[in-house]
C-alpha cells in the first residue's frame, strides 16, 4: 500500500476514529467563544477504535465538563455525533455536527446575558 503523506496530516493506525478537518473548524469556533467567555479553560482530543472525544474543561486538573463525541457507527441510527455532559447524559445527538453543538451555543448566549 503506497500512501501518500503531507506535512500537516498525521496518518492514524488503522481503525482509529477522529475528528476530520472540517469537523474541528465549527468545535474550535464554538471553543474560542467560550474561552473569551470566561467558561472554558483547556480541552483534550482523544482518537479510539470506536470514538473520537473532544473534551473540555473549565481548570486542567478537572473532569470534562463537555464531550463532543463522534461514533461513526451510530451514522444509520441515532446519529454519529453527541453531546455529553458531565454526568453522562447526553445532551443532543444527530448526523449534523453544527446542529448538535447549538445546544452548547444555547449555553453560551446564558453566559454572555
Amino acid at each position: 500500500m503506497n500512501m501518500q503523506s503531507t506535512p500537516d496530516i498525521v496518518p492514524l493506525p488503522s481503525g482509529q476514529v477522529a475528528f476530520h478537518r472540517t469537523e474541528l473548524g465549527p468545535i474550535l469556533s464554538l471553543y474560542g467563544r467560550m474561552v473569551a467567555a470566561g467558561e472554558w479553560r483547556d480541552y483534550g482530543i482523544s482518537s479510539l477504535k470506536d470514538l473520537a472525544v473532544f473534551s473540555v474543561f473549565r481548570r486542567t486538573a478537572e473532569h470534562p465538563l463537555y464531550k463532543i463525541e463522534k461514533r461513526p457507527k451510530l451514522r444509520m441510527k441515532q446519529g454519529q455525533y453527541a453531546v455529553v455532559g458531565m454526568d453522562g447524559q447526553i445532551l443532543k445527538r444527530g448526523n449534523d455536527l453544527r446542529v448538535v453543538l447549538r445546544v452548547l451555543e444555547r449555553k453560551l448566549i446564558r453566559a454572555v446575558d
